[in-house]
């Protein structure tokens, strides 16, 4: 049986994160968005998804900056047969819970696949938790703190086989491996009792409130402080020791994507999507040709590594711009003169500035090719300076 949404779980209006029981009306039709705690994945339920979308939207999947899958271009009302197949793939463990789990995980790290999964059943259990704003973001790092640098409301840090760091609200305290999920999960009920009307994240919460987000933890500290938002993103594509981070161009997954990875890593490995418009594929170092030749991008140089874009006109209702378009036009004047790609740059249509990532350079309905280009290689182009 098809499930059914709990209106009572919605927040409040404000709160339109799409979810598959409740789409989002976009110019080219129907949206939903489907949740990967983590980005882990199989490729054979990809390979799911991508058929779904190509029997009923687009034949593309879109990859979001939160590691999370978009089916678009879907009739409005949605059909119950594509609400029934994309159950059937497992990513809708709970109608109540859809929408808040939103969970990015260090993509390298597969140490953090069982504590990732322990979470997200912890998360689904709790029924407070369903109040939690769809913006709401947890993030898993390992000592590298290579996702740490994304907007997360708590995160939590691994420093040993034994022992790691919960962060929230600018406080950090020490806990055990087995603490850490209940130490995340409490100080997320915490929000949902304290946040008033419109605070969507910990950092909306007024600064009284932040001793309050965290009273059972012991001797809680200052936290770290967050990486500068202009640093490099933290994973590229490339060969990574026996692992390939495959690099998705304007992460749009197609059909020959995700045999490639099933190719490579086979149908039921688990394979990873990151927040940075790219797949980890385990153990796939040896069969990076395979990637290659299905149009993924496995070299850090060049422009699909550093380029991106919300999607623009004519999906969108918001802009005029066709922005997926300006993207590819650039990245193909970029690699035919072979200029050098130095910033990351992601081409929006509005202010609203969709999925921008950390890193990015950000250009707002830019007038022409060669505003990308310059922006991207910081080369001037047709006379600009």
């Amino acid at each position: 049986m098809t499930a059914v949404s709990d209106p009572s779980t919605t927040r409040a209006p404000a709160d339109r994160c799409p979810g598959l029981l409740r789409p989002f009306l976009a110019d080219d039709g129907a949206l939903v968005r489907l949740r990967m705690p983590g980005g882990r994945v199989a490729p054979s339920v990809l390979s799911e998804v991508v058929a779904i979308a190509e029997r009923f939207g687009a034949p593309v999947v879109q990859m979001t900056s939160r590691g999370n899958l978009q089916v678009r271009a879907l009739p409005s009302p949605l059909p119950p047969a594509f609400v029934e197949a994309i159950e059937a793939t497992g990513l809708l463990p709970s109608a109540t819970h859809e929408r808040v789990r939103n969970v990015v995980a260090a993509p390298l790290a597969r140490e953090l696949d069982g504590m990732v999964a322990a979470f997200d059943a912890a998360l689904v259990a709790d029924p407070v938790l369903a109040r939690l704003p769809g913006r709401f973001l947890f993030a898993f790092s390992d000592a590298s703190g290579s996702v740490l640098s994304e907007r997360w409301d708590i995160a939590y840090q691994q420093f040993s086989a034994d022992s790691g760091v919960v962060y929230a609200g600018g406080l950090a305290s020490e806990v055990a491996l087995g603490d850490a999920v209940p130490a995340m999960i409490d100080a997320a009920r915490r929000f949902v009792e304290i946040a008033p009307e419109g605070a969507w994240n910990v950092r909306d919460l007024p600064p009284t409130l932040l001793p309050d987000l965290l009273p059972s933890w012991d001797t809680p500290r200052e936290a770290p402080k967050r990486p500068n938002r202009a640093i490099r993103r933290p994973l590229r594509p490339g060969v990574v020791g026996p692992d390939v981070v495959a690099g998705v161009p304007l992460g749009m997954l197609t059909r020959q994507h995700v045999a490639a990875f099933a190719e490579v890593a086979g149908p039921d490995a688990p394979a990873v999507v990151t927040a940075w418009r790219s797949v980890v594929v385990r153990d796939g170092a040896a069969r990076v040709d395979v990637l290659r030749d299905a149009g993924l991008v496995i070299e850090a140089a060049g422009p699909w590594s550093r380029l991106s874009a919300c999607v623009g006109a004519p999906s969108c209702r918001r802009t005029t711009v066709p922005t997926l378009d300006l993207a590819r036009s650039a990245a193909e004047l970029v690699a035919a003169r072979r200029l050098p790609s130095t910033q990351d740059v992601h081409v929006v249509g509005c202010e609203r500035r969709c999925g921008t990532g950390v890193s990015d350079h950000v250009l707002v309905a830019p007038p022409t090719v060669d505003h990308v280009v310059t922006s991207l290689t910081q080369v001037p182009i047709g006379g600009e300076t």
